[in-house]
Parts: C-alpha cells; sequence; structure tokens
C-alpha cells in the first residue's frame, strides 16, 4: 500500500484529515525536535489505548506491533511543535479524565471499562472537530492559526496507521502475498476473509 492511499483509508475511517499528512509525504524528520518528551510510562498508555482500538482476537493486536512506539517516533519526527504539544498534553488529558471518572487509571481498567471510556472520548473528539471545522470555515484568522484536531483522533490515526503498516499488522492480520501473482480484479468474498495487505 502507498503512503497516498494509506493516508486516505485512515482519514475515511476516523472522519478527519491525517494531522501531519503533508509532511509523510515529503519524508520524515522536524528538525526542530529536541530530546524525547516520551516516558516509558506514555508508550505503554499509548501500547494500552491502541490495544483496545484493535485488541487481540485470533490474531495479534496493536500492541504486539508496537504502536506506542510507533506514535512517540511519528509524533516526534513527523508533527509541528502545536501538533506534538496537542498530543502530549492529550496524553496526560486521557490519564486524568480516566482517574476522575472511573477512579483508576487507564491501564488498570477492564477492557470494558476501557472501551467505554474511548467511545466517549470518540464522541468528543468527533463533536470538537466538527466545531473546529465550522470555526475555520466562518473566521479565516482562526483558520490559518491551524489548531490541531483532539487529540483522541491523532492517537486513533496513528493506531490504526501503525498497526496496518506494521510486519505484524499486514502478516498476521491481512492476508499477504510476498511474490503475488497475475493480477485478478475478479476474485471471489468468501464472508470471513481477511483483506489485503497489498
Amino acid at each position: 500500500m502507498e503512503r497516498r492511499e494509506l493516508l486516505k483509508t485512515i482519514a475515511l475511517l476516523t472522519g478527519t484529515a491525517v494531522v501531519g499528512g503533508e509532511i509523510f509525504l515529503t519524508g520524515c524528520k522536524n528538525a526542530a525536535t529536541a530530546k524525547s518528551a516520551f516516558t516509558p510510562a506514555m508508550i505503554s498508555l499509548l501500547d494500552e489505548v491502541a490495544e483496545t482500538i484493535i485488541p487481540t482476537t485470533d490474531s495479534p493486536g496493536a500492541k504486539a506491533a508496537k504502536t506506542g512506539a510507533f506514535m512517540q517516533v511519528m509524533i516526534e519526527d513527523c508533527y509541528t511543535k502545536k501538533e506534538q504539544d496537542a498530543f502530549i498534553k492529550g496524553i496526560d488529558e486521557l490519564e486524568k479524565k480516566c482517574n476522575k471518572e472511573n477512579n483508576a487509571s487507564f491501564a488498570k481498567l477492564s477492557s470494558e471499562k476501557r472501551l467505554a471510556f474511548l467511545q466517549q472520548l470518540e464522541r468528543e473528539a468527533k463533536e470538537y472537530n466538527e466545531n473546529l471545522k465550522k470555526r475555520k470555515e466562518k473566521d479565516e484568522k482562526f483558520k490559518k492559526e491551524n489548531p490541531p484536531p483532539h487529540y483522541y483522533s491523532m492517537m486513533k490515526q496513528l493506531t490504526l496507521w501503525g498497526f496496518f503498516s506494521s510486519e505484524t499488522g499486514m502478516t498476521k492480520t491481512l492476508r499477504h502475498v510476498p511474490v503475488p501473482g497475475r493480477f485478478d480484479g475478479n476474485v471471489p468474498y468468501i464472508k470471513g476473509e481477511k483483506a489485503w495487505a497489498e
């Protein structure tokens, strides 16, 4: 799958444009990035969030693909300072909100409570992003400031991208043929089959 196709697919699945997408297309490395703002605890939390989005079933989940580490690299190397700050603040906000609403950290919640919490965050993110879009349409100055989308939207996009572009996602979750044969555009679909990686 090419980068452009992957960006379009992720944007379609999450309902928002991929933050920093223009940087992904030209290559990564944001020169302004200094030492890592991510701690091992933050990466672990991102792995848990990603695992809730793409859980382990009969195939490996997002944690097996190390999506937390992928998110760290992408945020540090490819996102603008404004987007980086929003994402890192979002990690703290997610944990504080979870503690406030559940009296426990995200990592200590049951899988059902994690899912319910992320579904609530998804609704908040959708509303936030819609309001952001409306405000950008009305206010030219605000549009030029280009504020980043909700942090959860970025987390979900990076989870999908990190997982489905990883070896784990492409070979153990999707069907992968390392040496493909001829192209056949008329292949019957059998319910329950895995999607193709390429």
